[in-house]
């Protein structure tokens, strides 16, 4: 019996352009993303393909810090888990086992964000002690 080792490559480049600036991006903090609180093909894509097995979480999606479990989940105005109080922005996108409910992220809490270039369409919030984000 021969094994042949196989390897592939896949190169993706983070679509940041909702970021305003880079002022806030050295200050991001480690979450963890609560899957069930965000929709496949909305928030993430779901891997399809054999050879590269990880589903992709975007960057931009709004969270909020859901109260009972301390995940974080989609942020939601209309929630009442914790959700309704924006705590920031996934900074960076985030490949996941298809598998997986909770996924590792890091948190954009302090900064400027474009409205307009945000993978969601969310209302500007105002600032608090522990959300810092300038809308423009």
């Amino acid at each position: 019996m021969t094994v042949q080792p196989v390897t592939t490559t896949q190169n993706l480049t983070a679509d940041r352009s909702w970021l305003a600036s880079l002022h806030g991006t050295g200050q991001t903090d480690s979450i963890t993303l609560d899957l069930t609180t965000f929709a496949a093909g909305t928030h993430y894509f779901a891997s399809t393909d054999s050879t590269v097995p990880f589903s992709r979480f975007l960057s931009g999606i709004p969270v909020g810090k859901i109260t009972a479990s301390g995940l974080y989940g989609l942020y939601a105005t209309g929630a009442s888990d914790g959700r309704q109080n924006l705590a920031g922005f996934v900074y960076a996108e985030v490949l996941f086992n298809p598998t997986q409910t909770k996924v590792p992220a890091a948190l954009l809490w302090h900064g400027s964000v474009k409205t307009a270039k945000l993978p969601v369409v969310v209302a500007p919030v105002v600032p608090s002690a522990t959300c810092q984000i300038r809308f423009v």
